[in-house]
């Protein structure tokens, strides 16, 4: 039996199925300093989720018992993997529990910032009644970049063909067989990317590498015209992880028109504050970091992050270690 630590929350077909194979589970949050001081010494696994970041010293003081460090969901970046690495502790995460969750947001964002969804409502509650004002565009015709080419990337990308969509993507790590057989044309650089698509969809890990890699300057990049002739305008949205997109950047490209939309589900810094500038733009829309947030998803990465953990506290084989290449 093992003390496994939920630090933010699980489903509770997880919790049951972790109980019931023998071990203790603690659902509780725990501050910064209540991790530096070295809680976690005390369980044999923890369970986090996008708010408790497991840093190098909260790692120090818990290595000596920790067995397992488990991500209920995909990215990985509030957790120190070098750090765990090196402690021998394995990181694993549940990467598909949410891939139709936050395909189904991504789209359900391309639909709204097309059609002035959002901006719709919150003029229609202001007592106004501005049909001529809120024209919008098809996704048919039109060309969708997609930033980084995985399990989610590929099913907004189906859905994007279904609704008429020519579909590219960067992805530098993807073989380029991946993105013929999904018919997708797969770009050398994001420059070019962005140079032949009115509409943008994050979906890449935030690394060194990726942040800010959407800026002002590769924003400009967009055309704003599609192939099919129609000024559709150049929009954008972020279902990934904040950081990626410098979000001054995209104000700045919202100011000046090069932007027609931008939506975000992410941010660089959560829970963004109030009055938070870019979230009183007229064309932006936002989400509080939903992506994964249904009833569906939430009962599968929880039960996947607990089979995985199980499988780590077994010695068995876990197809989900997020850091074996540094072990």
């Amino acid at each position: 039996m093992a003390r496994i630590a939920v630090t933010d929350g699980i489903s509770a077909e997880a919790k049951s199925l972790l109980e019931k194979s023998g071990h203790e589970v603690v659902v509780k949050f725990y501050s910064k300093k209540d991790l530096e001081s070295g809680i976690l010494s005390n369980f044999e696994a923890v369970i986090v989720r996008s708010a408790t970041k497991i840093t190098a010293k909260v790692i120090k003081s818990s290595k000596k018992s920790l067995k397992v460090i488990g991500r209920a969901g995909v990215g990985v970046d509030n957790i120190d993997l070098e750090a765990a690495a090196q402690a021998g502790i394995p990181v694993v995460n549940a990467p598909r529990a949410s891939t139709q969750s936050v395909v189904e947001l991504t789209i359900g964002h391309l639909l709204s910032s097309v059609r002035h969804v959002a901006k719709s409502d919150r003029s229609m509650r202001d007592g106004q009644w501005e049909k001529k004002q809120m024209k919008g565009s098809e996704l048919s015709g039109k060309s969708l970049g997609l930033v980084g080419f995985g399990r989610i990337a590929q099913g907004v990308g189906s859905i994007a063909q279904a609704l008429g969509m020519t579909v590219h993507a960067y992805d530098p790590y993807l073989p380029s067989k991946v993105a013929r057989n999904q018919q997708t044309r797969l770009h050398k650089s994001v420059e070019s990317l962005f140079s032949n698509c009115t509409h943008i969809s994050i979906h890449c890990n935030l690394t060194e590498e990726t942040h800010h890699l959407v800026n002002y300057e590769i924003l400009e990049k967009m055309p704003g015209k599609s192939l099919d002739g129609v000024k559709c305008g150049n929009h954008i949205v972020n279902c990934a992880r904040g950081g990626i997109v410098n979000e001054d950047d995209v104000l700045k490209a919202l100011n000046q028109g090069i932007l027609s939309s931008a939506a975000l589900d992410v941010f660089e810094y959560e829970p963004v504050p109030k009055g938070y500038e870019l979230c009183q733009h007229p064309n932006f829309h936002g989400t509080p970091h939903i992506g994964a947030s249904t009833v569906e998803a939430q009962k599968r990465v929880g039960v996947d992050i607990a089979k995985n953990i199980m499988q780590i506290l077994n010695g068995k084989k876990c197809d989900f270690i997020v850091n074996k290449n540094l072990l």
